[in-house]
């Protein structure tokens, strides 16, 4: 699969928005590459001028991948709830990232020192704890490399204290393929 078809997709879904026919041409996409057809789960992630302008995906797979990258680029455009829905003007000036996720994995540690030791920043990390759940792509390493401020920051957005790992949480850990305009 290549980065340009995958970032035509996410591209394509968004000017969907901005169209008034607003429908996806699966068989289109689908005879340039059968793979979408399988399931997958991908993130899609919007940036205007080097910031944050919405990211959105799935952590599991449960759809086509054709699906799951037309849906999630549509919701990181205008339903992020941390951005007003994106104008036309900032989509011709937004660029589009799209990361392909691996089944995240169960990681077992007995203690913070255990996980501390184990986890890098290839790895994005999903942090469960009863109801609360919150995931960190391995992007995120990037604006905090420091494994403490990575994991406070992770367990104030799954809307835990800042010190949940004390509590210890379950960590299921998963890869990216990075595809970037």
């Amino acid at each position: 699969m290549s980065k340009e078809l995958l970032i035509a997709i996410a591209r394509n879904s968004i000017e969907q928005h901005f169209k008034t026919q607003k429908s996806v041409d699966k068989a289109f996409w689908l005879d340039k590459d059968a793979n979408l057809a399988l399931q997958g789960a991908c993130f899609v992630t919007l940036t205007l001028h080097h910031e944050l302008r919405g990211c959105i995906g799935s952590i599991v797979p449960h759809r086509s991948l054709l699906d799951d990258l037309y849906a999630n680029a549509h919701a990181a455009a205008f339903n992020d709830p941390r951005f007003p829905p994106l104008t036309q003007d900032e989509y011709e000036q937004v660029d589009v990232e799209v990361s392909l996720l691996t089944s995240p994995k169960k990681q077992e540690y007995g203690s913070i020192e255990e996980l501390k030791a184990f986890i890098n920043p290839k790895h994005g990390v999903i942090l469960k704890q009863g109801y609360a759940q919150a995931t960190f792509l391995p992007q995120v390493w990037e604006q905090l490399p420091l494994f403490e401020d990575f994991f406070a920051h992770l367990c104030n957005k799954a809307g835990l204290s800042i010190d949940c790992l004390k509590e210890h949480p379950e960590i299921y850990l998963y890869e990216v393929e990075i595809y970037k305009e």
